[in-house]
């Protein structure tokens, strides 16, 4: 008994003791989370300091503190691009703000579409005499497009400048597939439809080469064309045509080389940047460090300068990422999490709604949910208007299809309207290792698909013929919206992407325009007056937790505080480092047989979107079926 006394006072002691942890630890994260907000009252007169370290994204990613404990590393910074902008312009008409600042030591870049509406934000702030000053240690491609419309573009005197220009290389599979002994079975409609090439070939087939061409071709001229009009003195020419003579006149020195091209205007360490800053914006009386100057960060001048919420509302539903079955997202574009965001919003009294599109497609099934629960607004007689951004292919122009007006940009990535499916099979594989497959069917479809015995001819046909449903089914939905005929579709169909300027033409984009243009036909068609509404953001913004986990595991707003950026060799490293997650994320395309798919894998996108394909809760269309069946 007296054991049994001892052994209880120690489970209490430890029961004690753990709730005395956990309640300090409560108070803790309690504490962590409200000392993270942003203080209103901490803004300074001075300058106003966007560290645009990472990417410029339409929808931020949430972290997974688990999978940012294992990886063993920080996830990558990104930065809404809605709230950049509005940082901006109200910086612009801010007597409290004297410059504006971009850090951009980080910056590892952002759509074509993103860098345009920065851009001009940054125009408003020097319309209004306010010099805008941006420091980096290397500026790639999207890096010089921005900072072209400063003021003043510093550089590390060890950094530099290179200009590559849009398109690069993909991989292809074919050959390994072989080795392996695996059957890639290649399901689509579409001559463009390039996304099943790297399963099929060793190299890019001739339409998709075509393809390819004319939509980096019209990129490339446009990223010329806006970084000519931002910065007229620069010399592309010589930059982009001839950069190893260009590099040599400058003795390899590739700062110098960056300068005598007119790229940057000042060569200086971040020190003398920031005394540069101090001149105009003025010292940082509480902080004598070198360098320091009176300044205030993005989060503080966000919390200080809340959008604005007056009137009726507009409500905008935001679609980034790859479009897939499930709850998935922010920053992945889960059709029943959307879905249900646009139902719950039936009953706001919404006066129109604007959907902003950044995706490439993806499921057939979640694209055609949110294409429902949008119909379902516009069964309410309220105006909708599309809103594209980078890129709105496939399943992403499938979900643009309920619009009234589709509003898009010369740079948008668009079209791709083409359906397909791939599913391996392993019956080569499995023979070399010397495994068979036998057995009784009593219907030609018995045991298929079998992935270890290989498809019938039935069910070749079968799988096609549902390809080609899919596909009739698209150009009909496009027809109607766009008042074409089908056959008229199929013309600028069959997968081929087009640029913003080509879609306007060919007719699947109304005209050009940003969100706000967007938000603003959407308030006339309304009968609303300018100031009588607001944009409402259908789902939460980031919670403070989230917050919280960005300043612990990215950094806080230290600029000096944590590594940034690095020199040119440096930024190509972390770009190349991203190679190994592309391949990885190809070959799960492959064994994750998702079903049918509307995806533009020939659609540029940002390094910031190579992550592994979310789960796919819920697939259900009939090749995600019979896939199931199969594997139970």
């Amino acid at each position: 008994m007296e054991f049994a006394k001892k052994v209880w006072k120690l489970l209490v002691a430890i029961k004690d003791g753990l709730s005395l942890v956990f309640l300090l630890l409560f108070f803790g994260l309690l504490f962590a989370i409200l000392t993270a907000r942003p203080n209103p009252a901490a803004v300074k007169d001075g300058a106003l300091v966007l560290d645009l370290e990472g990417f410029i994204v339409e929808e931020k990613t949430p972290i997974d503190p688990f999978q940012a404990l294992f990886s063993g590393r920080a996830p990558t910074g990104e930065h809404d691009v809605q709230d950049v902008v509005h940082a901006l312009e109200t910086a612009a008409d801010d007597d409290r703000i004297k410059a504006v600042v971009l850090d951009m030591r980080g910056f590892l870049g952002a759509g074509a579409v993103h860098l345009r509406d920065v851009g001009e934000a940054m125009d408003k702030v020097r319309a209004a005499k306010k010099p805008i000053l941006t420091y980096g240690n290397a500026y790639a491609d999207d890096g010089v497009r921005l900072a072209a419309h400063a003021s003043e573009v510093w550089l590390d005197p060890l950094g530099g400048t290179l200009v590559t220009g849009p398109g690069g290389k993909r991989l292809y599979y074919g050959d390994l597939l072989d080795k392996l002994g695996v059957d890639a079975h290649v399901f689509k409609v579409g001559t463009y439809k390039s996304a099943v090439e790297p399963y099929m070939g060793n190299s890019m087939s001739a339409p998709a080469r075509e393809n390819a061409e004319a939509l980096y071709g019209e990129l490339w001229s446009e990223w010329q064309a806006q970084v000519k009009k931002a910065r007229p003195k620069v010399d592309l020419d010589r930059v982009a045509k001839t950069p190893a003579q260009w590099v040599a006149s400058a003795n390899g020195d590739l700062a110098k080389a960056a300068k005598d091209a007119g790229l940057v205007d000042r060569l200086g360490s971040w020190t003398a940047f920031g005394d540069r800053v101090a001149e105009i914006a003025g010292e940082d009386r509480a902080d004598k460090t070198p360098g320091s100057f009176a300044q205030t960060d993005m989060a503080t001048w966000l919390a200080d300068n809340p959008y604005d919420s007056h009137g009726d509302a507009i409500g905008v539903v935001t679609i980034a990422g790859e479009i897939v079955d499930g709850d998935a997202g922010p920053g992945t574009a889960g059709g029943d999490r959307i879905a249900n965001l646009l139902d719950d919003a039936l009953d706001d009294n919404l006066k129109g709604l604007v959907v902003r599109v950044d995706s490439p497609g993806g499921s057939v099934l979640a694209s055609e949910a949110i294409r429902e629960a949008i119909l379902r607004h516009k069964a309410m007689d309220i105006p909708v208007a599309v809103s594209m951004a980078n890129v709105a292919a496939s399943g992403g122009y499938w979900v643009s299809t309920p619009a009234d007006r589709i509003f898009a940009e010369p740079e948008t990535i668009t079209g791709s309207i083409g359906i397909f499916a791939v599913l391996p099979t392993f019956e080569r594989l499995t023979e070399k290792v010397g495994v068979s497959a036998d057995g009784v069917s009593t219907t030609p479809l018995t045991g298929q698909p079998d992935l270890i015995g290989g498809l019938n001819p039935e069910t070749e046909q079968i799988l096609q013929a549902s390809i080609e449903n899919g596909y009739d089914r698209f150009l009909r939905i496009v027809a109607k919206s766009r008042g074409k005929t089908t056959a008229q579709v199929d013309a600028i169909g069959q997968g081929r992407v087009w640029d913003g300027g080509t879609a306007r033409q060919n007719g699947l984009v109304d005209q050009f325009g940003d969100l706000g243009d967007a938000l603003a036909w959407v308030a006339g068609k309304a009968g609303l007056e300018d100031g009588d509404w607001h944009a409402q953001y259908l789902g939460t913004g980031e919670t403070e937790v989230q917050t919280l986990l960005r300043q612990l595991l990215i950094g806080g707003d230290d600029a000096d505080a944590k590594a940034k950026g690095g020199d040119m060799f440096a930024l190509t490293a972390r770009r190349e480092a991203e190679t190994p997650a592309r391949m990885a994320r190809d070959l799960q395309r492959l064994v994750q047989t998702p079903g049918m798919r509307a995806y533009c894998l020939g659609c540029p996108e940002p390094a910031a979107a190579v992550r592994p394909l979310p789960g796919a809760a819920g697939n259900s269309d009939w090749l995600a079926m019979m896939t199931r069946l199969f594997a139970d």
